[in-house]
């Protein structure tokens, strides 16, 4: 009985897990949802807040950071991190770091007065932006009640927005104008949240301004090459009724032309296929912000969602119906390419039968004035032949057998010089030919 008492007490004994192998890219997926922290606001807090295009690359907005950390005599960080904070006063200043932007973040005691001077922030005279401004944001945090509810008079009340948050009570306002310093005011009327809610409403508030700004950046593209877009379609419209009347000699100057219009097509589809994409990314992150958020809007006023889908939408739709534009002409493009590439092969082809059937009678041709050159130059060379002959002959008359004359001797040697010329032309024609 002890000794099965012992043994089930090693056999229940805890063992620690083994340290497995680690996929190379482990560490940095499971720490990229601590990568950028939400961070803790209490309520009377105002936020500035600025987005700035990395124009010179993340090295730029890296050297900046490293300055402020160096004028507050804190270390400085290294280069491949996206989030730093530095203690800056009486306030914090956040930093986060993105593929095409970064930002900077500050947060202080709110002024006494709403969209009051905020003192001692970083954004002075020392200041160096790395870029320039994509999107720029002042959001105050107060408390919800009757005092701070006539603030929402503040706002332009024609584009008034008030959206009643996810508790049920807190209300987020903004009119989507700037103010004197060009910040885009945001308030937001807390009733009794913790303080890393607030932190978590600034967060998804300040990310929803700067990714609908970041959205409406493939628009201006959009519109610029809709019209080129235009001009493309037209021209290959008059060159496709050209083509139906075309001579065959102008098939390759119609070719010619069809092949520019498509490198010209190609080239704008290349440069705007990162911004394309990249607004359609943005236009997602904007949707899952406005559902963070919520899109419960206060009574008689209209919800951040509802207002934002006014422009939002139907800026990434030009987007993608550019790109569709794209895709369609450039299909059109290669069809016809592809039909007058066959009508140049075609009439090449022609060209080369007839060439073919011009050379074949040029070598008939030749080949008879050969064969009469031959014949000519047979009975020639006969001739010299024959006449030397009977020059030999007349010279060695005695010697000749049966008292034959030399003119005889001379009409005897005719047909068997005329064939041995014939056979020794003959013979080294073959040899040249073959």
């Amino acid at each position: 009985m002890k000794s099965a008492t012992k043994n089930r007490s090693r056999q229940e004994k805890p063992e620690s897990l083994p340290d497995f192998r680690r996929h190379m890219q482990h560490s940095a997926a499971v720490g990229e949802i601590h990568s950028r922290p939400f961070p803790d606001f209490p309520v009377n807090r105002v936020i500035i807040h600025y987005a700035f295009m990395s124009e010179g690359g993340t090295s730029v907005a890296n050297a900046v950071l490293a300055e402020l950390c160096k004028r507050r005599g804190q270390p400085i960080p290294s280069s491949d991190i996206r989030y730093h904070q530095i203690a800056w006063n009486n306030g914090t200043l956040r930093w986060e770091g993105h593929s095409e932007f970064s930002t900077f973040t500050f947060d202080a005691p709110a002024p006494r007065t709403f969209l009051g001077m905020v003192d001692n922030h970083p954004f002075g005279s020392g200041f160096a932006p790395p870029g320039a401004v994509i999107a720029a944001s002042r959001l105050e945090i107060r408390s919800l009640n009757q005092t701070n509810r006539k603030l929402l008079k503040k706002f332009d009340q024609e584009s008034l927005t008030v959206t009643v948050l996810e508790d049920g009570k807190s209300l987020l306002a903004t009119d989507f104008r700037q103010d004197v310093d060009g910040l885009t005011v945001f308030l937001l009327l807390e009733a009794d949240l913790s303080h890393a809610l607030i932190g978590s409403y600034a967060k998804t508030v300040l990310e929803l301004d700067t990714y609908r700004t970041l959205t409406m950046l493939g628009l201006p593209l959009a519109r610029s090459l809709s019209g080129k877009l235009g001009s493309m379609e037209v021209e290959l419209s008059r060159l496709t009724s050209a083509m139906k009347e075309a001579s065959p000699d102008k098939s390759e100057e119609l070719l010619s032309k069809i092949n520019n219009i498509a490198a010209e097509l190609e080239s704008d589809a290349a440069a705007s296929l990162f911004r394309f994409g990249a607004s359609r990314a943005y236009g997602s992150i904007v949707s899952d912000r406005i559902a963070t958020l919520g899109n419960l809007a206060e009574p008689g006023y209209l919800a951040i969602g509802s207002y934002l889908n006014r422009s939002v939408p139907p800026a990434l739709r030009t987007c993608a119906s550019v790109e569709d534009r794209q895709e369609n002409l450039s299909r059109k493009l290669a069809r016809i390419a592809n039909l007058l590439r066959t009508r140049v092969e075609i009439e090449i082809e022609s060209q080369n039968r007839n060439l073919l059937d011009s050379m074949n009678k040029r070598t008939q041709m030749q080949l008879r004035l050969q064969q009469t050159v031959e014949g000519l130059s047979v009975a020639a060379v006969s001739y010299y032949v024959v006449g030397l002959f009977y020059y030999l002959a007349q010279a060695a008359e005695p010697l000749l057998p049966f008292g034959i004359s030399p003119k005889a001797a001379a009409g005897i040697a005719v047909p068997i010089v005329i064939l041995g010329i014939w056979m020794l032309v003959r013979r080294i024609r073959k040899r040249t030919v073959g």
